[in-house]
């Protein structure tokens, strides 16, 4: 079916020959992804990476100072405060763990919580967590209890998790290990 349009047919000629003259360049053109013009190169991203991890590490700082907290660094980046330990043997692999959890961005907006949602039940190293929750839990024991800060690459990175956590944000855990 033909859509009748209300141009000329010399203006809808020089539309035609337009669109041609900025795709025809392009035609025939291999294009090189790795090309310096193109896109930034390994030391860029690097750079760039570095700069945002380091932020991120002072927004965290700041947090902390801000609430007077006493956490400390893993060499991973996940900051923690335990302030139970719990009985027992720390948390491996393939254990099962429920616990009750705040969830929150640095500056208060509550996210998710056990309260609304129910405690949360994990098999260590096999349910899909936050790998710096993941690392977190490790160092508890059950009835443990902490405060976990989880810099953007620990916790939901870039893309955030689509609906409550913005893309690169620093999340905070409240944990209340329950068994």
């Amino acid at each position: 079916m033909f859509v009748k349009n209300n141009l000329p047919a010399s203006e809808a000629r020089l539309i035609i020959v337009l669109i041609f003259a900025l795709l025809a360049p392009s035609c025939g053109r291999r294009t090189d992804n790795t090309s310096p013009s193109r896109s930034p190169g390994k030391n860029e991203l690097i750079s760039v990476n570095s700069y945002l991890v380091e932020k991120d590490r002072e927004r965290i700082i700041g947090y902390i100072n801000r609430k007077n907290l006493q956490m400390k660094e893993t060499p991973s980046g996940l900051w923690y405060m335990i302030s139970e330990q719990g009985t027992g043997e720390f948390f491996k692999d393939k254990d099962k763990i429920t616990f009750d959890y705040e969830c929150t961005l640095l500056d208060g907006t509550l996210c998710y919580t056990s309260e609304s949602l129910g405690p949360k039940s994990i098999i260590l190293g096999t349910t899909a967590i936050e790998p710096g929750l993941n690392e977190g839990l490790r160092m508890l024991k059950p009835g443990g209890k902490a405060l976990f800060i989880l810099p953007p690459f620990l916790a939901w990175g870039l893309h955030g998790d689509d609906n409550k956590i913005p893309p690169r944000a620093v999340v905070v855990y409240n944990i209340n290990v329950l068994k």
